[in-house]
């Protein structure tokens, strides 16, 4: 597996990446995650576009506000939109997390168990064995159509640009 340094940082310390470096315009990797005890992938929101939410942890502050921002934001997207949290959390984290925080239209994966989404699409963080903050945007017929990974851990991402991508892909 390739690794990836100078890519992120946390508070101002270099970490790695595991995993290839995505190219805007391919096919979207597939992968597996776990929603609650099932098993999930790509194909499960196929013929939706796809607005991948990429978070560390949802227990930490700069990911909780995140994930509201875009649960708010799903409202405006149409129901040819999915956007889907991804995290190493727990799902039995993630499932209280979503119920405390009234989260409700977003769908959470745990890629807790192997980590075979941050592999995929190249946002695991061989250091501390969590996803990096990042967006990816899949359109319905499975092309990457816009990706970020947010260079320092403890920053948002470019929402504006998120949402044009969500938005020119519909």
């Amino acid at each position: 597996m390739s690794e990836r340094k100078g890519v992120i940082t946390f508070k101002g310390g270099p970490l790695t990446l595991v995993g290839p470096e995505l190219k805007t315009g391919a096919a979207a990797p597939d992968f597996s995650c776990l929603e609650i005890l099932d098993a999930r992938t790509l194909a499960n929101s196929a013929g939706k576009v796809r607005l991948l939410n990429v978070v560390p942890s949802l227990d930490t502050p700069v990911c909780a506000e995140q994930t509201k921002r875009f649960n708010d934001e799903l409202a405006n997207l149409g129901d040819n939109v999915a956007v889907i949290t991804i995290s190493a959390d727990l799902p039995f984290a993630q499932a209280r997390w979503c119920g405390e925080a009234g989260a409700k239209g977003i769908t959470f994966y745990s890629d807790h168990r192997d980590t075979n989404f941050g592999k995929a699409y190249g946002v695991l963080i061989k250091e501390l064995r969590l996803l990096t903050r990042a967006i990816f945007v899949v359109d319905s017929r499975g092309k990457l159509v816009y990706q970020e990974i947010v260079p320092e851990v403890t920053a948002f991402p470019n929402y504006d640009a998120a949402i044009a991508a969500v938005k020119s892909a519909s």
